[in-house]
């Protein structure tokens, strides 16, 4: 229970990485903000997980519009009086094996505009709860791609690897005011985002597609999930920058 009473924001909180964070957040005992699009499958029935006399407060929320990121953070605070953490996994890959020269604008900026604007955004909206309160974490979700090594879509590399630099320019500026930021790099992992990938790198190369996911050898997504959640309790104060994963 090394969240007990500490108000954990997830974004992207419906699928993927961001579900699995919010039931090892819930089972750490933190009190849970948990943002998704309002057209998100399971969006309503997030509010089951934490315990029963403190449900997780769920907020839809697009993260491309700043108006719903500081309405999300005003709902944290009225619903717990201060905002100790930021997991924020809202994220999206489009434009996976498109030739530069072949991919729209329009699908490069809407997943810079999800990923690395989406990122600045909720950061910028938790931001003043957390210099209020002499303390707080943010973790923001980048990728091996666009950080060691290449992707399968120029957009999302692209991306990714500014969600990395935006962690590391964030870092010096926040720490003054008690605020520890890190970013996370996971690897393949067994989510709704990486199967499509894996499907459409199948339909690139004219193969099965149950034959590549079969073949595909994805993580379980919780087991980040519980990297993400030790992140933002005490335990993990002296943890700096980048933190990879399988």
């Amino acid at each position: 229970m090394r969240l007990q009473d500490k108000v954990v924001i997830v974004t992207g909180a419906a699928s993927g990485i961001g579900l699995a964070t919010a039931r090892v957040c819930a089972e750490e005992g933190a009190c849970l903000v948990l943002a998704d699009l309002p057209s998100a499958p399971g969006l309503s029935e997030l509010s089951s997980l934490g315990d029963g006399d403190r449900p997780a407060l769920v907020v839809p929320a697009d993260v491309t519009r700043l108006a719903d990121c500081l309405a999300l953070a005003a709902a944290a605070e009225r619903r717990w009086g201060r905002i100790d953490a930021l997991i924020n996994c809202a994220g999206i890959l489009q434009g996976a094996y498109v030739a530069v020269d072949d991919l729209d604008e329009e699908t490069f900026d809407r997943v810079v505009d999800v990923n690395l604007a989406g990122s600045f955004r909720m950061v910028k909206a938790v931001v003043p709860a957390m210099r209020r309160a002499g303390r707080g974490v943010i973790v923001l979700i980048a990728s091996g791609a666009g950080v060691r090594g290449g992707s399968s879509s120029v957009a999302y590399g692209s991306s990714k690897g500014a969600v990395h630099g935006l962690a590391m320019v964030l870092e010096p500026q926040l720490a003054p005011a008690g605020i520890r930021v890190n970013d996370v790099c996971p690897g393949s992992l067994d989510t709704p985002l990486k199967r499509q990938n894996v499907v459409d790198f199948a339909a690139a190369h004219g193969r099965s597609p149950e034959e590549a996911l079969a073949k595909a050898n994805l993580g379980d997504p919780r087991g980040v999930a519980k990297i993400l959640a030790f992140l933002v309790s005490d335990e993990a104060d002296y943890v700096r920058g980048t933190v990879f994963t399988r």
